[in-house]
């Protein structure tokens, strides 16, 4: 009788994994949107007496119910300065337009201008950061199609190579397909009904 050996201890199988790493990283960008409009109503209710004084006249104004009452004020001066009216009517008129209008509105209007204008720098600026948001979102949309692209001609590659070592030429790949492929809305030929 033949001697028994131990069988030897068998060796772990070692299996081999491919570790799958993502084709594109994507790096958020920091800009998060914000209703500037409602940071500017914001500032104006945290704003002082003076600054709402400003704002409101500065929008009256520019109102056509001020041009038309200064077209009034226009005509009673040209029918004060044409002896309808007292003398005492030319020289109120022109103080009041050339005096009081002009040099207190002056300032008051700067000042709402600028309160106003706030508003147009905030939504610029806004504007700019969805743009450079959008821009970076793009230019990451066409990284990763660019990667994916990449991978694409690499499993290309692979599989025309292994069509190769399997005696199969990329020419004959469509003969195979269009031969086995049988579309869900033909019915099939009498021939090849059992």
């Amino acid at each position: 009788m033949q001697e028994e050996k131990p069988a030897a201890p068998v060796p772990p199988k070692t299996h081999h994994t491919l570790q799958l790493i993502p084709l594109f990283q994507h790096t958020p960008f920091l800009h998060k949107p914000r209703n500037v409009n409602e940071q500017h109503k914001g500032e104006l209710e945290a704003s002082g007496f003076n600054t709402r004084i400003a704002v409101g006249l500065t929008k009256s104004v520019g109102t056509m119910w001020t041009a038309y009452s200064f077209a009034a004020l226009a005509i009673v001066g040209l029918l004060a300065i044409l002896g309808l009216l007292p003398p005492l009517v030319v020289v109120l008129v022109a103080w009041l337009s050339q005096t009081f209008l002009q040099l207190v509105f002056l300032p008051i209007l700067s000042v709402g201008q600028n309160v106003l204008g706030r508003h147009a720098e905030l939504m610029a600026d806004e504007e700019f950061h969805t743009t450079m948001n959008s821009y970076h979102a793009i230019e990451e949309i066409m990284q990763h199609l660019s990667a994916q692209d990449a991978e694409l001609l690499k499993h290309t590659n692979m599989l025309i190579h292994l069509l190769s070592a399997a005696g199969i030429t990329p020419e004959q790949l469509p003969d195979v397909q269009i031969k086995n492929a049988v579309s869900p809305y033909e019915t099939p030929s009498a021939g090849t009904q059992g």
